[in-house]
């Protein structure tokens, strides 16, 4: 994959409500040489996530116009005055959406990769990179899932929601329901990830099938979308349960303030608790979350859970199918072979 040329995606227009292509570039130059103290990577594959919308707003620690824009990546250094990277070393950064980067080991999350046998490399930006991060966190810290508790997982067709159903199942959940955009969708969470009950949003009031789903309640939430999802699970909680609030995909390319949820009250009645969760609060956990999970990805218990599109020149059509819900498990973009 090695060339001269070194290519990033631009924003150049915010955008308003779901997002066009339009509001990106693609920007060539020659890739940059390593200053003292940092290396260049060379990128194998990148990542594009909800939360990328939100930034595109701009605003405090929004993206820049006309600039590369940043997200998840795995790539391997190809030259370095970085006294603790070396030529041929794979790190998982933040520059993404580039096929090339300068970094820094240490600085903005970059670190040598634990480069676990049998584990391919789509895993270190899914179910071990910040997706099953987030999921881990969000079941262990924040919910606190205990055996025998019973789960939902909205968005579980995607990135964190499939990362969810994987890691509840070992930590002993019994009932695990997932929402999702599609039939196939649904089917796949059944009838391949294990899910014991599954329904599609498009179907109906998300509190009614919910209860269809299941009739005892639930005690734990895992929210991706927000919005009458969130209704709908405050309603189906028993008494102390808990909701992890990951994302809001419902709400991001829209109002930011949605009619539902209308039962908050409900909180208080049933005495829940709900507790935001953001990763980078949580990067204390990584080794942890690998520990845990390689034995079950090594002897295929658990999946590395991908839809892979190929090329940079593809990068915004990876992001913009993730936002319409065209991925199985977490969207990726791979450059080169």
């Amino acid at each position: 994959m090695t060339t001269d040329t070194a290519v990033a995606v631009h924003q150049i227009a915010r955008p308003t409500g779901f997002p066009t292509a339009a509001a990106f570039t693609l920007a060539r130059g020659p890739v940059p040489s390593p200053s003292p103290g940092t290396a260049l990577v060379e990128n194998l594959l990148l990542s594009v996530d909800p939360y990328h919308r939100g930034l595109m707003d701009g605003g405090e620690g929004g993206f820049e116009l006309n600039a590369p824009l940043e997200g998840r990546a795995v790539g391997r250094v190809i030259a370095s005055r970085d006294p603790g990277l070396a030529e041929g070393d794979l790190v998982f950064h933040r520059a993404g959406w580039r096929t090339h980067a300068l970094v820094t080991l240490g600085v903005d999350g970059t670190r040598t990769l634990r480069g676990h046998e049998g584990v391919p490399l789509e895993a270190y930006l899914s179910i071990l990179g910040g997706t099953g991060l987030t999921a881990y966190a969000a079941l262990t810290r924040t919910a606190a899932l205990r055996e025998g508790e019973d789960l939902f997982v909205s968005a579980a067709a995607g990135g964190v929601g499939t990362a969810t159903g994987h890691i509840a199942r070992l930590l002993g959940a019994r009932r695990i329901v997932g929402s999702a955009g599609s039939p196939a969708k649904v089917r796949r969470l059944t009838e391949v990830l294990g899910f014991d009950a599954a329904f599609d949003h498009h179907d109906g009031p998300i509190g009614e099938q919910l209860t269809k789903a299941a009739p005892d309640g639930i005690d734990v939430y895992v929210d991706n979308v927000g919005g009458d999802h969130l209704e709908g699970a405050i309603g189906a909680l028993r008494e102390y349960g808990r909701i992890a609030w990951v994302g809001a995909i419902s709400m991001y390319n829209g109002d930011r303030s949605p009619a539902a949820p209308r039962d908050l009250f409900e909180v208080v009645h049933k005495s829940l608790r709900l507790e935001g969760v953001l990763v980078h609060n949580h990067t204390n956990l990584q080794e942890e979350l690998e520990d845990f999970l390689v034995p079950h990805l090594r002897s295929g218990r658990v999946s590395t859970d991908t839809t892979v599109v190929q090329g940079i020149d593809r990068m915004v059509d990876a992001f913009l199918g993730m936002l319409r819900g065209d991925n199985l498990g977490k969207m990726l973009v791979r450059l080169g072979d």
